[in-house]
């Protein structure tokens, strides 16, 4: 982002608009990439403000760990030891035993299993033996017939038929739920001799993210296209000793669809009503896994359980050793086990504290997005880069800290992804595109002033560029107009190429001089050069600048003859000293890049520019180096000027006070001064007499302007006019 600018170009805007366009229409596409993002943001609030413990839990969890096994052997046990396991949660008093397990083939160890895996020649002998023992699986499915237990299915794409064991039935508001979920045409369940003897059954799939970790927990899935429940639904379902769902989803009376079919709302199950997104998933926010929590299976087994401990709770049963392979990530942990995840989902929907994302949310987040963008596009032309990126620094921790204020007040889940990224990507364009631009506008200046400026100004001006006002501003400055006297003389006895190098040795030390005492070179003008002090930059001095530099030219001058003639006394060539005339004069001028947009150049125009010419044209009258206007000489303060005459210049009905510098200004005539009062006065026989005293013995530079007071002084004691004022007035500029 640039320095201040005074417009902006018509392509800027017409690029934030594509850019708004082009970002609404990536939102829209839902990138995978973006929805990796976005989970990663909300892992980051997860791991900031994880969910608290929840006091007095009513949901327990029963783990087969590896204490377990070692006590009573490798999985799977014989359902005989897990009707044991039910029994011993039963009498408890568990308002629901969940398994987090698929019984989905008969038991090995059951006698029946034992008799047909044996060798035929002792098929006989065993059955005799152990064919009035029960079947494991009978005496299992007796265990969960006595108790409220709900068992796990699988579903997956590979087609059965086999029907979902469904245990209580639907009810639904709205638009119908099952065309919002996923549908799978494959199950994996439980034998049907189990399935039928437990109170309820649900599905253990989830759908994890692209990163394979676990956010959100589906609640309802479908199964050929019938809806089925979750385990953890059922659990809290046969907990409540509820019969019936309730599905609440879009256009259901008093949902806020318009018509619209947004998907599933919420799920009520008795008493309890749980929030949901259009899919029928719950974000579930997560607390770092204890193991500690849970009680290995072997102290219940061991009947190594206090008398109330599972009294009313809901009783997950799952397993924890890594062998058995139920593990799963979650934003706080790299593996827990999965009937972990059912613990900690009930939790949260017993206690009522949700996770939501509300159907808003994404157009909350464009609309940040699409802020930020013109936000930065707003500031973008006006702001240097330091404070450009600030702002968008600042929009990011923003957006960053309104999704955690959010999540962590009021459990919503807001993306700041989107509106992050936009806001970087276009900081980041604008930022290029207006460094570019004023770097292009910083070469331009170079440009421009490093062959009229001192090279200390460009750097100031390509560090400031706001410091030089583009298209003229009126500042008050010091001009210096500078030109060869008889150049056309010199130049007939040049050849083209003699002149050039002439022209050159004669302007490159004058133009150092002017660059050196702060000066800017308006132009070259043939043999002339036009220069001014105070603008680009300010420069309070600027008159005192300008007279040194001049004084510093007259004196440059004299080195430059004794050079050019020791050079013409080699080629045996006669050589006339070149003498110059200096006009100096300050006043207000329009100063600025000036001409056409095609061509322009960095000049000053005004009547201080006119009367800087016209200085410098008087000064041949007395054959004076140089003329100073009394504006100049206010300005500059400077005591040891001498003055020259009162003057009208062309244009100006009034006098103008000019002014010359002596190499030596002793050697002026203490009557000078005297002299050009009784002039102006009119007092001509005192002036005829102070002037043949400066006469006698003037100043090699005033020689001829004594001569031109003389002359006139006689002109006027001869015929004395009647409006005498002492201005000279020439005939020419």
């Amino acid at each position: 982002m640039a320095a201040p600018e005074k417009s902006t170009p018509r392509f800027y805007w017409l690029a934030v608009a594509a850019f708004a366009i082009l970002a609404t229409s990536v939102f829209y596409m839902r990138l995978p990439i973006l929805t990796s993002l976005r989970g990663l943001a909300f892992d980051a609030y997860q791991r900031t403000a994880p969910a608290p413990p929840l006091a007095d839990s009513p949901i327990r969890v029963i783990q087969i760990d590896e204490a377990s096994l070692a006590r009573y052997g490798q999985w799977p046990w014989p359902r005989t030891t897990m009707a044991d396991l039910t029994h011993k949660v039963g009498e408890a008093g568990a308002a629901a035993i969940v398994f987090d397990i698929l019984f989905a083939e008969p038991d090995r160890t059951s006698p029946e299993q034992v008799i047909a895996a044996a060798p035929s020649g002792r098929r006989a002998q065993l059955r005799r033996a152990l064919g009035t023992l029960p079947n494991h699986d009978a005496v299992f499915a007796e265990a969960l017939r006595q108790y409220p237990s709900v068992l796990a299915n699988s579903l997956h794409e590979q087609a059965t038929t086999t029907p979902f064991p469904m245990h209580a039935g639907w009810a639904a508001a709205g638009d119908e739920p099952g065309q919002f979920l996923p549908n799978y045409s494959g199950l994996a369940t439980n034998l049907p001799l189990l399935s039928d003897a437990s109170a309820g059954a649900g599905f253990i799939n989830w759908l994890p993210d692209g990163d394979q970790v676990m956010r959100r927990v589906p609640l309802l899935l479908r199964y050929n296209d019938e809806v089925t429940p979750s385990l953890s639904l059922e659990a809290l379902r046969v907990a409540v000793g509820a019969s019936t769902y309730i599905l609440r989803a879009s256009n259901a009376n008093g949902a806020r669809a318009f018509g619209a079919h947004t998907g599933i709302e919420s799920i009520k199950v008795g008493p309890v009503t749980i929030p949901t997104d259009a899919g029928g998933q719950v974000w579930v926010r997560f607390r770092p896994y204890d193991p500690d929590e849970a009680i290995p299976a072997w102290r219940i087994l061991a009947g190594d359980i206090g008398a109330r401990e599972l009294e009313g709770t809901i009783v997950l049963i799952g397993a924890s050793a890594p062998g058995l392979m139920d593990l799963r990530a979650t934003p706080l942990d790299v593996s827990i086990p999965g009937v972990e995840v059912h613990r900690q989902l009930l939790e949260q929907i017993v206690s009522q504290d949700f996770l939501t994302r509300p159907d808003y949310a994404r157009g909350i987040e464009l609309i940040a997005a699409l802020a930020a963008i013109v936000i930065l596009a707003l500031a973008g032309p006006h702001v240097r880069p330091g404070a450009g990126a600030a702002i968008g620094v600042g929009l990011v921790v923003l957006f960053w800290g309104a999704g955690f204020l959010l999540f962590s007040q009021a459990r919503y889940l807001f993306d700041p992804v989107f509106p992050t990224l936009s806001a970087i990507v276009f900081g980041g364009g604008a930022t290029t595109y207006f460094y570019q631009r004023a770097e292009h506008q910083r070469a331009g200046i170079r440009r421009a002033f490093s062959q009229y400026v001192a090279p200390s100004v460009v750097r100031q001006l390509t560090a400031h560029p706001e410091r030089l006002k583009l298209g003229g501003e009126v500042r008050e400055i010091t001009l210096l107009v500078c030109d060869i006297r008889n150049f056309s003389t010199i130049a007939e006895r040049m050849s083209a190429e003699e002149l050039t190098t002439f022209i050159n040795s004669f302007l490159t030390p004058l133009s150092d001089i002017i660059i050196e005492t702060g000066g800017t070179i308006d132009k070259y003008m043939g043999d002339a050069i036009l220069a001014f002090w105070n603008a680009p930059l300010d420069q309070t001095d600027h008159a005192a600048r300008a007279l040194s530099a001049a004084r510093a030219i007259v004196t440059r001058m004299e080195a430059l003859n004794n050079t050019w003639r020791t050079n013409a006394e080699a080629t045996g060539r006669p050589f006339e000293d070149i003498r110059v005339g200096i006009g100096l004069n300050t006043g207000p001028c329009c100063v600025g890049n000036l001409g056409s947009e095609r061509r322009f150049d960095y000049s000053a125009i005004g009547d201080a520019v006119n009367v800087a010419s016209r200085l410098e044209g008087l000064s041949k009258v007395w054959s004076l180096a140089l003329l100073i206007s009394e504006d100049t000489m206010n300005h500059a303060r400077d005591a040891q000027l001498a003055e020259v005459a009162l003057v009208r210049l062309k244009g100006r009905s009034g006098a103008t006070r000019i002014f010359t510098a002596l190499p030596d200004p002793d050697a002026l005539s203490e009557n000078h001064a005297p002299f050009l009062a009784a002039f102006h006065a009119g007092r001509f026989d005192e002036a005829s007499g102070l002037l043949a005293s400066l006469e006698a013995a003037p100043p090699a530079e005033l020689l001829n302007l004594y001569r031109h007071y003389r002359e006139r002084l006689d002109q006027a004691r001869s015929a004395p006019p009647a409006d005498w004022d002492g201005v000279y007035d020439p005939d020419r500029k």
